[in-house]
């Protein structure tokens, strides 16, 4: 989808549908705004039901102050007319109040933007702006110094958080990234002290993706491509809408044959994946024209590797990570149904799954369905895509419950003679 070709109202309701669906913000909260080569400013509208906007409720306010529209301009339109006026770049602005986020801002913290590297890479470093009256020039001015030093995301003292980016959709990337990073750091400090990762140590990281593939051109497409193609999207756009992806985090693969497999493309939104986005990857060389999930050759190898694996999917869901960015170790004896869904959940080293591909893929094994990768991931096999989509809602529902009964008491987990009925009862794979 080329959201370009949208008109700006188009664009602000249905990113402030997602925000609004998503929970991010509430009827009367948030703001979003664009800048037009006419140098008009389309926003929000203030008052106006946030869950129910439609392209008429924008407003559109003209470089002479003159507004058009059926309502009156969201009361923040200061600050967005005051960060247009102080960086040239931007041409998009938003603003909201998601819960997560709006806990630092209390606290007036600024979220670690370095848990996991994709974070770090969308959002950068993050300013926080002083307090001031919500509507005020003075807020405006107090944002506008934030963004006049280069930052793209400041924290608002006991407010929220304000985005500005080269158009609203990266605007919504950084906003929605933030806001994911924030919750797998609350959701750390619950059971834990969040590792950070250092500057050297994301280099590695980056400096180890993208391999240059060779591209192949297929002739036809078979139905069990198609098929997997419909499935894939559907449950990728399951996974967006249950908050276990975002639209820059997450890929789903699956087996199509014993040299060629099916993958997310690197780089499109998750929300909005369609049929033809997924890329066929066969005996190492990816299709024409397309370009995979950085994680390919994990993939690539888990499928050489593991006969038995039909379907992986690597996510980075926020109760799970927070055992990823902790020393907390994730115990899948909570329930019958996690420990036979899950098994022995392994954690290995920050960046082994893009240093290591071959070492890593030799993890799963029959016992061992899932993987925590330091500050990274969590990997989850499976015998098909919706066996591999169970268990990674099992593991962050699982994750979830841990975390949760920290707040209860200590968790009393199944003990051995228990898991040894269970597997014996269920026939589990031992290993």
């Amino acid at each position: 989808m080329d959201f370009t070709l949208l008109h700006p109202a188009d664009q602000i309701v249905m990113i402030m549908d997602r925000i609004y669906r998503n929970g991010m913000t509430t009827t009367s909260g948030g703001n979003l705004s664009i800048l037009d080569d006419n140098g008009d400013i389309w926003i929000s509208p203030g008052g106006i039901d946030k869950g129910t906007l439609t392209r008429r409720d924008i407003m559109c306010v003209k470089p002479d102050g003159t507004a058009v529209g059926h309502h009156k301009p969201s009361i923040e339109f200061p600050f967005h007319k005051r960060v247009y006026e102080i960086r040239k770049d931007v041409r998009a602005v938003l603003h909201a109040h998601p819960p997560a986020l709006v806990a630092f801002s209390i606290a007036r913290v600024i979220p670690h933007t370095r848990l996991l590297p994709k974070s770090h890479l969308v959002c950068g470093n993050v300013g926080m702006a002083p307090y001031d009256l919500p509507g005020s020039m003075r807020l405006g001015d107090k944002i506008a110094s934030e963004f006049e030093r280069g930052f793209n995301l400041v924290m608002l003292e006991n407010h929220g958080v304000v985005v500005a980016d080269k158009n609203l959709f990266e605007a919504f990337k950084a906003f929605e990234t933030l806001d994911f990073t924030a919750r797998i750091e609350i959701n750390a400090r619950r059971i834990g002290s969040p590792f950070v990762l250092r500057e050297e140590a994301l280099e590695k990281f980056e400096n180890a993706l993208g391999e240059e593939m060779q591209e192949f051109t297929p002739h036809g497409r078979s139905s069990r491509e198609n098929e997997a193609r419909r499935e894939m999207c559907g449950l990728v756009h399951r996974a967006y809408d249950q908050q276990l992806f975002t639209s820059t985090q997450g890929t789903f693969s699956v087996r199509l044959d014993a040299e060629t497999f099916l993958i997310t493309p690197y780089d499109t939104d998750r929300k909005y994946l369609e049929l033809g986005d997924p890329v066929l990857i066969r005996n190492g060389r990816r299709e024409a024209g397309k370009v995979p999930s950085q994680s390919v050759s994990l993939h690539e190898a888990i499928y050489r590797k593991q006969p038995h694996v039909e379907a992986v999917i690597i996510a980075h869901a926020p109760n799970i990570m927070a055992f990823a960015v902790t020393e907390a170790a994730f115990d899948s004896r909570t329930i019958p149904e996690s420990y036979i869904m899950l098994r022995n959940v392994p954690k290995i080293p920050f960046a082994a799954s893009v240093l290591q591909p071959e070492l890593t893929a030799d993890l799963f094994i029959p016992s061992v369905p899932v993987a925590i990768v330091e500050n990274d991931a969590v990997i989850v096999t499976g015998s098909s895509l919706l066996n591999a989509f169970d268990r990674l809602e099992v593991a962050e529902y699982s994750a979830k419950g841990i975390i949760d009964s920290r707040m209860i008491g200590e968790m009393v987990a199944i003990n051995d003679e228990q898991v040894e009925e269970i597997v014996e009862a269920f026939m589990l794979p031992r290993g």
